[in-house]
């Protein structure tokens, strides 16, 4: 079975429903790092001591998760349930091939592997 990728970027304040709705549909592995990046928010502008200056980069997370293809759908809904906010800048979900996977410790491969 073919391994996929699913990188998210999401709101930070909504990784801990994100996270509860993978594990309700059995995913629990993932990476996660503290991004920061914009899109069509075009960031926005604050005023610090005085002066007006845009902040450019908003500070979002990047979810990475391996799996199984038969599980992306499930992944993805996940993701929607608990990230969706409805508002501008709620993120993105990107789904990539993964031609490889191997654990390290034991040298498993594939599915196996993660």
């Amino acid at each position: 079975m073919a391994l996929k990728k699913i990188e998210a970027i999401i709101k930070p304040f909504k990784l801990e429903e994100v996270k509860e709705a993978l594990t309700e549909v059995g995913i629990e592995g993932m990476t996660v790092t503290e991004v920061k990046g914009f899109g069509r928010q075009k960031g926005h502008t604050e005023i610090y001591r005085g002066s007006e200056y845009t902040v450019d980069f908003l500070p979002k997370v990047k979810l990475e998760i391996i799996l199984g293809e038969a599980l992306v759908d499930k992944a993805i809904a996940a993701i929607l349930k608990g990230a969706k906010t409805g508002k501008i800048g709620d993120g993105k979900i990107f789904v990539l091939p993964v031609d490889e996977a191997i654990r390290i410790r034991t040298e498993d491969k594939g599915e196996k592997a993660v």
